[in-house]
């Protein structure tokens, strides 16, 4: 297991106060799964231990990553809702296309939202899959 510095992750340099080590035997694959656990927090090994151990949960940043990015997809379904809300409500707008364009342009739209839609639903997914120790899958081309 690679080492770290044992200040790395404490507020305020808390680590100063910390002298006592705890030997903590470990498989190579645990080694390296509890390595990518911390990794996922952001936190040093230590920091991570020390907080599984006195039983607190870390969160992972991976987890706010697709948090952000939900909030970009949920975002830009409010936008194209909004966009088609307006154009539905403007008869002065709809009455400068003739019936078919506008059709195409309405179905447009709402295969964008439907796109969005299946976009949130992927990042969804992805975010209980690593909540739950699952591979993530790789990310799908934004159209």
């Amino acid at each position: 297991m690679t080492e770290q510095g044992e200040g790395e992750g404490d507020p305020a340099g808390e680590s100063q106060r910390r002298r006592r080590h705890l030997r903590v035997p470990v498989t190579e694959e645990e080694g390296h799964q509890i390595e990518a656990l911390a990794q996922q927090t952001g936190l040093s090994i230590a920091a991570y231990l020390r907080l599984i151990g006195l039983g607190y949960q870390p969160r992972s940043v991976v987890d706010l990553d697709q948090i952000r990015e939900l909030v970009r997809v949920n975002g830009d379904l409010g936008r194209l809702g909004g966009l088609l809300k307006l154009w539905l409500s403007d008869d002065e707008k709809l009455a400068n296309f003739e019936p078919g364009k506008m059709q195409r342009i309405i179905h447009g739209v709402l295969t964008k939202i439907e796109a969005n839609q299946e976009e949130l639903r992927t990042v969804a997914g992805t975010v209980l899959r690593v909540r739950s120790g699952t591979p993530r899958p790789k990310k799908p081309p934004r159209s």
